[in-house]
């Protein structure tokens, strides 16, 4: 067995969080070991009500998401559900929520009473704007957290297209989980919890650091098909080949552009690498090229020149790849499923397959035990 699932074994975890980010992020932190306590309404998750269902009628979304975790139904606006949460409070490590900001306050279980009782409690709030400024309040999805932070803008050919995966929801919950980490360690040496705010609009800003240094350069901001990383570039981007599917293209950083232009027959492009955005000129000769190849005839010419070329495969294509066999990383679970595991192979070993998600009327302890004996 992986180590990776002994790196917070002790550390417990209520998780509150609904959707995507908040049980993504309590999924990781169950893959490294933690002992995870998801609380739902008594309807339980939202995500149970999206996306396709396997044979027995079960939601895989919400499956995917909460894999290796315990999963409670509380009413937390009934005085006794709260009571029984705040018991489970007094032995939780960790506290991760996804509301909008000051709902936990008006359930009665606000910041100075989670630390009242737990004064070692880590409490990670992870809404979509954070918990102030004039958008707090505001509902959102991962395309209006990508559409305030300048990214949607500038991705697409005319059009603004969407991301998939939803790239600030995951962001946000990697960040999530780094806080925790971090909290978690500092509490060693002060014997305190924290509150960790974190807006998913939040997270897509560091991502953006390419970005931000060009506009405090410039004082203003490209638009689409103005820089490398937004097919203004012709080194940077996919093209169709002939049999109708496609290369992409990141051979950016000089020398890999030189293997490409040497490996196209065409050292003269070599020069252009730094021509201005949009390189359009450049990309159309470029696009003429490879509209004369198959993929296959595109990967045999420029895979041994190692200039970054790669087929643009579609995910079953991708999934029956020897690299993907190779890792181990994405695998079937005994009923089918396939899971995406920890993206970590630690002292060689692979992580191992989650649990589905089992529910619970009990803790922590109640529920180890339970397990213990089964």
């Amino acid at each position: 067995m992986s180590r990776l699932h002994q790196w917070l074994a002790g550390v417990r975890v209520l998780d509150l969080s609904r959707y995507r980010p908040g049980p993504f992020a309590g999924m990781l932190l169950a893959d490294m070991g933690a002992d995870v306590l998801k609380i739902e309404g008594p309807d339980g998750d939202d995500m149970q009500h999206l996306g396709p269902r396997d044979a027995a009628g079960a939601p895989i979304f919400y499956a995917a998401l909460n894999g290796g975790k315990k999963v409670r139904r509380m009413n937390l606006k009934e005085a006794d559900a709260r009571a029984a949460f705040l018991e489970l409070v007094d032995d939780a490590d960790v506290l991760l929520e996804s509301f909008r900001p000051g709902v936990m306050a008006r359930l009665g279980l606000g910041q100075e009473v989670l630390t009242a009782r737990n004064p070692r409690l880590i409490v990670c709030a992870l809404s979509g704007y954070g918990a102030n400024g004039p958008l707090a309040q505001a509902a959102g999805h991962d395309a209006n957290y990508l559409a305030q932070t300048g990214v949607l803008y500038r991705n697409g050919r005319g059009t603004c297209s969407y991301v998939d995966p939803p790239l600030s929801d995951d962001v946000g919950a990697l960040f999530a989980v780094i806080a925790i980490q971090g909290a978690l360690r500092e509490r060693e040496r002060s014997g305190r919890g924290c509150h960790i705010d974190t807006g998913l609009a939040d997270a897509v800003w560091p991502l953006q650091s390419f970005q931000l240094a060009d506009f405090g350069k410039r004082g203003y901001a490209p638009g689409p098909e103005q820089t490398y990383l937004n097919d203004g570039a012709a080194w940077y981007r996919a093209y169709p080949t002939r049999d109708g599917r496609h290369i992409a293209l990141g051979a950016a950083g000089g020398v890999f552009w030189r293997r490409f232009c040497e490996a196209a027959g065409r050292p003269d492009w070599i020069a252009r690498e730094h021509e201005p955005m949009p390189q359009r000129a450049l990309i159309a000769e470029v696009g003429a090229l490879v509209a004369q190849m198959s993929l296959a005839e595109c990967i045999a010419r420029f895979g041994p020149a190692d200039c970054c070329v790669s087929p643009v495969l579609m995910l079953d294509e991708a999934l029956s790849s020897a690299q993907v066999a190779a890792r181990g990383l994405v695998r079937r679970a005994p009923d089918g499923a396939l899971q995406a595991l920890f993206p970590a192979r630690v002292d060689g070993a692979v992580p191992r397959l989650r649990p589905a998600p089992r529910a619970t009327t009990g803790g922590f302890g109640a529920a180890r035990a339970a397990e213990g004996s089964a």
